[in-house]
């Protein structure tokens, strides 16, 4: 192994430098949109970075004995490389305007399949009537000919998602449609409300009932009873007592409504197909599908009220400083999409090429985790001039189910998935660039594989910062205590996954690439400090993560634990401890 690599192995202290001047990136592809906007910047030591403030609680070590394996292979771990990544749990379309809107629906939904894969439906306006076609599984599982035959109209509203362990329940699956005493209302929803546990049993001790397990239900109840009109301010209403993270898109008999909480966490996009029809979406990547033409965000703490009067644009709150989510342009989006603005691709092309130069590695070749390390391998490969080629490819065709045979075959769910190209990496020295590291068992499986495929050294770069702690805004992680990086150091981790180095981008530059927007974004699975805090409820080991798919709501109750939160902002020293206790059930 080179000098370069084995100080890069053993602290990184070559990432304890101060920067002294901005980023040259390649001359080819300026990258324009984030422009550096100081020329000093402090790194960050990452094999001392601090931990999670609001993982300093108790383990219990417990699991929740709710908690199910989707796979039938004997050998939980085996299974990690489905579950070893942050999830998006939704995505959402709607459609006003056209006389094809659910057949337009249907197609928006495939192209935002990558946010959600066991869970589809659609809900069409036919005259004054809602109806709806949901399921379980994907897209094309879910809806065909005749199934969208019943969903004529021209408006329409859509959603994928993806669920946890255990048994979907239909019921679940969105969109919802509920009818109150001046019609009936759809909502699809993508995010996650902290603040749900409270607003569920305030609408329950003044007689609502609920159907289902998921927050999205509590919106419907808090927009039946308002009093409010005309229907839009109800929408308005009701929002204003949520906290949290939501982009949403409603339909009435004749109207279509899209909300973005003040904080804008999740994406959503408007955009015009040239008939004129309004289409709203997640990414842009859906507008692309169904030949729409992206025209702009929707704005944090705005409602958009589509009709045909035209378009209504309400401001929802006087909204505090944007906390867009960071981790859609690092892993969750596409690389085809614009999100916040921004074109993912460029962003994730610049991190590998940050990364580069942070990190650089003596080595033959760059392979990438597919998929979502691809673009910020590209990057790494052209800014260190070495070669970027396919040392692993991955099986599209493998679910998540699957039998092991009875002669146990090491780390099989990884090898089922990923495929090493022994000719590209038989007596390489080999980068390979992965998205992220959650709790680190993939990552060490990969390793694996590509030594057993001859690779003579493996250097590990990954483009994002160490993740230390857990999202409440919509995205399924694991608790601090299971995020590898919350428990040790960089040179730890390398060890436990067995590379011969191992770099992530550090903090400090992701924010300086980010230049004058880098306040706009939230950065709490990297910091730990919270833009909205999860109100006294603290992911543990082996929680139950409910997403309004499975399980009951005592699973829900029993997954949280005393805790201590930090405020974006604030210091665990300077703001005061808030500490509530919410009983097991």
């Amino acid at each position: 192994m080179s000098a370069a690599a084995a100080t890069t192995a053993t602290n990184l202290s070559s990432l304890s430098s101060s920067q002294t001047k901005p980023y040259s990136l390649s001359p080819d592809t300026p990258f324009y949109l984030f422009p550096p906007t100081s020329s000093r910047a402090h790194r960050t030591l990452l094999t001392t970075a601090s931990k999670n403030p609001i993982s300093r609680i108790t383990s219990t070590n417990k699991t929740n004995p709710d908690h199910q394996s989707l796979s039938i292979n004997s050998d939980d771990d085996d299974d990690d490389y489905y579950d070893d990544k942050p999830r998006e749990e939704c995505g959402v379309v709607g459609i006003y305007g056209d006389p094809e809107a659910s057949r337009l629906c249907y197609l928006a939904l495939h192209a935002l399949q990558h946010r959600g894969q066991e869970g589809a439906g659609i809900v069409a306006v036919n005259g004054d009537v809602l109806q709806s076609v949901t399921g379980v599984g994907l897209v094309a599982d879910v809806f065909n000919e005749s199934k969208l035959r019943q969903l004529p109209g021209d408006l329409a509203i859509g959603h994928v998602r993806y669920s946890t362990a255990g048994s979907s329940m239909l019921k679940n699956v969105q969109p919802f449609v509920a009818g109150y005493r001046f019609g009936s209302v759809g909502v699809a929803h993508n995010g996650n409300l902290v603040n749900y546990q409270s607003l569920r049993a305030m609408l329950e001790e003044n007689g609502s009932i609920f159907n289902t397990s998921s927050d999205t239900e509590v919106v419907l109840h808090l927009i039946a009873i308002s009093k409010a009109r005309p229907f839009f301010l109800r929408i308005v209403e009701a929002c204003e007592k949520l906290e949290g993270a939501y982009s949403m898109v409603f339909l009435t008999e004749d109207k279509l409504v899209a909300v973005r909480d003040p904080y804008g966490f999740r994406p959503l996009v408007m955009g015009r197909r040239s008939n004129g029809a309004i289409v709203f979406a997640s990414e842009t990547c859906a507008l692309d599908l169904i030949e729409a033409t992206y025209e702009r965000e929707v704005h944090p703490g705005e409602v958009l009220v589509v009709d045909k009067d035209g378009i209504q644009s309400l401001c929802l709150m006087p909204h505090p400083e944007p906390k867009a989510c960071i981790f859609e342009h690092i892993y969750f989006a596409l690389p085809t999409s614009i999100v916040f603005g921004r074109s993912v691709y460029e962003s994730r092309r610049a991190f590998g090429e940050i990364l580069a130069i942070e990190a650089p590695a003596d080595c033959d070749v760059v392979i990438a985790v597919p998929d979502s390390g691809v673009v910020a391998a590209l990057g790494y490969a052209a800014k260190i001039g070495v070669p970027f080629q396919q040392g692993l490819i991955r099986s599209h065709y493998v679910g998540r189910t699957f039998i092991e045979p009875s002669q146990k075959i090491r780390d099989f769910g990884v090898k089922l998935k990923l495929s090493p190209v022994r000719a590209v990496l038989e007596g390489k020295r080999v980068v390979v660039v992965d998205d992220s590291i959650v709790r680190g068992t993939t990552s060490s499986k990969i390793v694996r594989l590509l030594k057993e495929a001859g690779a003579k050294e493996v250097h590990m770069r990954i483009a994002s910062p160490p993740i230390i702690g857990s999202c409440y805004y919509g995205v399924d992680t694991p608790s601090s205590e299971e995020l590898i990086s919350n428990r040790m150091s960089v040179e730890e981790i390398r060890e436990f996954i067995g590379s011969d180095s191992l770099a992530f981008l550090p903090f400090d530059s992701l924010k300086k690439l980010l230049g004058s927007d880098s306040n706009n974004f939230c950065y709490a699975c990297f910091s730990g400090k919270y833009p909205v805090l999860p109100t006294g409820k603290v992911k543990r080991v082996g929680d139950f993560v409910d997403d309004g798919l499975n399980g009951s709501i005592g699973s829900i109750d029993g997954g949280w634990i005393q805790g201590t939160r930090v405020q974006e902002g604030k210091t665990s020293t300077d703001q005061k401890m808030e500490e509530e206790t919410v009983s097991s059930l």
